[in-house]
Formats: C-alpha cells, sequence, structure tokens
C-alpha cells in the first residue's frame, strides 16, 4: 500500500469550515495521513531546526499535496516558510541524499479561495485564474522534480452552505481516491 501525505497549511483551523471539512474527509481515507502544520510550528520559527524531520516526512510518502487557503493571491506565510526551511534544505544542501529521492512524486495542490469561480479570469474581479495564481508551485514543482497534477480548488470556501460544502468534501476525496488509484503504479516504479 501507498501513503498519501497531506500538508495542511492553516493558520487557524478553528475558523475554517472548508479546510476542516476536506481534511476530515480526507482523513477517513486509507494510507492518507493528514498534519496540520500550523499546530506543528505555532510560531514558524522550528522549522529550520526540524529540517530533517520534515525531509524525511516528505520521502516516507509515496504522493504529496499541498492543502491550503489562497490569501492575497498567495500561499500562507507558515507554506512559504516552510518552503524556504524544507525545499531549500532538501534540493540546496543535501540534493544527494533527499533532494533527488523526492524527484518523481506527484504533487498535487488543494486550495480554498474566498470569492466566486468567475472572480478568477483575466477579466474576472482578480484578473487571474487560479492555475496563474498558483503558477509559484507549479515552477517549484518543476524545480524539485515533482509530478504536477491539476489542482483541486474550492470557491467561496468561507460562505458555502452546510450542504454545499460537504458535497465539496466528498468530490475532494473522490479525487484523492482517483489520483491514488492513476498515480499508485507510478509510485513503486520510485520506490
Amino acid at each position: 500500500m501507498t501513503k498519501t501525505l497531506i500538508l495542511l497549511f492553516h493558520r487557524d483551523l478553528s475558523a475554517s469550515k472548508a479546510n476542516v471539512a476536506l481534511a476530515t474527509a480526507a482523513a477517513e481515507l486509507p494510507d492518507v495521513e493528514v498534519v496540520d502544520m500550523q499546530a506543528l510550528y505555532p510560531d514558524g520559527v522550528n522549522m529550520l531546526r526540524d529540517g530533517e524531520r520534515e525531509a524525511a516526512r516528505l520521502l516516507s510518502a509515496n504522493r504529496i499535496v499541498f492543502q491550503f487557503p489562497i490569501q492575497w493571491y498567495s500561499t500562507p506565510a507558515l507554506m512559504k516558510g516552510w518552503q524556504d526551511a524544507v525545499l531549500t534544505r532538501m534540493f540546496y544542501i543535501a540534493y544527494e541524499q533527499e533532494g533527488r529521492a523526492l524527484e518523481g512524486k506527484p504533487l498535487m495542490i488543494a486550495a480554498t479561495a474566498g470569492n466566486v469561480s468567475d472572480a478568477y479570469r483575466t477579466d474576472g474581479r482578480n484578473m487571474f485564474s487560479i492555475i496563474d495564481l498558483l503558477a509559484p508551485l507549479r515552477a517549484t514543482a518543476h524545480r524539485c522534480g515533482l509530478a504536477w497534477t491539476n489542482p483541486f480548488v474550492v470557491y467561496e470556501a468561507d460562505k458555502l452552505a452546510p450542504g454545499v460544502l460537504e458535497a465539496a468534501a466528498a468530490d475532494y476525496a473522490n479525487t484523492l481516491k482517483r489520483w491514488i488509484v492513476e498515480t499508485t503504479a507510478a509510485c513503486q516504479v520510485t520506490a
């Protein structure tokens, strides 16, 4: 069996509806581990010290999901700090032992956005599509040799009625199930 690692970057899950619903649905799947990064690093400082542990966490997974709310057209600050600490270590300091071993793993982005999907168009309120806003993460995946997967996005995340949110969480779980099946053969080749 292969392991799917979901790193959840949310500054305050007690104030979240969508990210909690998504994480809860994902955690019910077999061989899926959801890690609340804010709970691990409440001050965001110890990531540098824990770089080896974080690298080992990534290397123990067969596929990786970064889950987060889009904030001001970007990732949460904790996620950027994690990238700086962990990926810099893996690809510039310990490439032969860590970075090379990460290459080839599938990566999915699961993001929540507060606005309607029409706002994320070139002629929309936000001027850019979600795909355009995620370009830095796609470039990071490319640089790290991770296999990019089309992102899973929930729009109007903080405004969804309970039934709609429940359906979005079920859709996320089903998307993950399909992705796990699709990537299992690739994961066994790289293992």
